[in-house]
Formats: C-alpha cells, structure tokens, sequence
C-alpha cells in the first residue's frame, strides 16, 4: 500500500491513497477544512470494523439494512498524546436478524479480521458492544 500526503496552506493537507482517493486532513481544530489525522484514524478504525461486520453478517445470509458504528476514544493528556481507550459501537438495523450472528460478527472483527482494530489495539484498551435497532 502508498499513500502521499501533501502540504496545502497553514496546517491543511491533501491525502491521496495509492488507488487514488483522497481526503483533506488538517490541523486547525477551529478553523480546519478537513478532519485532523487522529480522526482519521478513528475513521479508519470504524470503516474497518463496520465493513467487516456487514460482509460476515451478509455472508452468514443475514438480511442486514444498515449498520452504523459510534467510535469514542480517550487520548493521554501529553504528549505524545496517543489513544489509550477506543470504543466502537455497532448499531445493526436488519429484518429478522439473529443476535448471535450479529455478536460474533462484531467478536470476529475485533479479533481476527480488523487490521486498523487489532493494530491499535497493541496501543489502547479498544472494546466493542452492539445493539439491534428496530
């Protein structure tokens, strides 16, 4: 994988993924035009996970509609002010879902398959919790 991130003004930057897809990141908390790079990582973390969820319960014939993931995290208050805590939680909409699947779903993707997941959990407490929602 390449990634290349380029400088654009103050502290806004341009990233561009090696298939080409790219995303302002910036700095400026107040003023920024874009996520800062923490965020994206949150980003990461949640599209990782939530996609990993979808194609287990699909593949598993579940009739799922949406999913939407909340990712909360705690950084340490100096620096380098790393995450020490990163909650993801799962918010499954489906028709006739079985809770089972949907539990070990949510269970393999923060054991086996999430790569953004299972890498920053060698640097944070990262937890998982789910719900069915009607």
């Amino acid at each position: 994988m390449e990634a290349r991130v380029k400088w654009l003004e103050n502290l806004t930057f341009t990233g561009m993924s090696g298939t080409g897809h790219g995303v302002v990141m910036d700095g400026d908390r107040d003023n920024g035009f874009g996520p800062s790079p923490m965020e994206m990582l949150l980003l990461g973390i949640g599209g990782c996970s939530s996609i990993d969820v979808v194609h287990i319960l699909k593949k598993g014939r579940e009739n799922v509609l949406d999913v939407e993931t909340d990712v909360k995290a705690e950084r340490a208050e100096t620096d380098p002010k790393v995450f020490t805590k990163i909650h993801l939680h799962f918010k499954v909409k489906g028709k006739n879902l079985n809770e089972t699947k949907v539990g070990r779903a949510v269970e393999l993707s923060a054991e086996k398959y999430c790569s953004a997941s299972i890498m920053l959990s060698k640097a944070a407490e990262v937890t998982h919790s789910w719900e069915l929602v009607e």
